[in-house]
């Protein structure tokens, strides 16, 4: 009798044993699954940036690393560089505000390239001759190993006059810097060693 009633207080105690690790067990694994979720909520938080509009209005941003978006901004700033050097109207008006927004985005050589175009007469022409100038990017192909980072630009440049339709070639080459931020250059480059690499004809259609 005495020998059963051992067995059954060691059972017991080995039943309570048992249920004490698998409650250890139990609150280790709830108490590291709240502080990972604690951890993961106070990261995510850190990606969101809260702005006051005047002290009035408070709105939510989300906050990026900045270099995973700078091979887009580079190449929409070389695009965008593209369009306003290279579209032209008959206007010169519009040549000279193109122009300006253009150099903006670029160093001296841009405006020694405009300089040099405008030396041979080639604004006028294109405003004495009712000429129309519009650009197509084929492609903009940054290098991002080095600083500065070289780029080349493939691109279709038409000109369109009364009797016809000039296709032309293009391909460019430039080094980008890293500059300030502005209104009138909001990707933050700066185009420098710009240079016409080719621009040859392809085609005339006529109209």
């Amino acid at each position: 009798m005495e020998f059963k009633t051992l067995r059954n207080i060691e059972n017991s105690f080995s039943q309570i044993r048992l249920y004490a690790i698998v409650f250890a067990v139990l609150c280790t694994a709830i108490a590291g699954y709240a502080v990972w979720r604690s951890y993961s909520f106070a990261e995510q938080q850190r990606q969101k940036i809260y702005v006051l509009d005047n002290g009035k209005s408070l709105m939510l941003a989300l906050a990026q690393d900045a270099s995973i978006n700078r091979p887009v901004e580079a190449r929409e700033h070389v695009r965008r560089f593209h369009e306003l050097f290279f579209t032209l109207a008959p206007d010169k008006n519009a040549i000279e505000s193109n122009m300006k927004r253009a150099f903006n985005l670029a160093d001296k050589s841009a405006f020694d390239y405009y300089k040099d175009l405008s030396e041979k007469g080639y604004y006028n022409r294109i405003i004495s001759g009712n000429v129309q100038q519009r650009i197509e990017i084929d492609s903009v192909a940054c290098n991002f190993e080095n600083y500065p980072y070289a780029v080349r630009t493939y691109a279709k440049q038409f000109i369109i006059r009364s009797s016809n339709v000039t296709k032309r070639n293009l391909v460019t080459s430039c080094f980008l810097v890293n500059s300030v931020r502005s209104d009138n250059n909001p990707q933050g480059f700066n185009i420098e060693k710009f240079s016409v690499v080719e621009n040859k004809d392809i085609e005339v259609i006529e109209r």
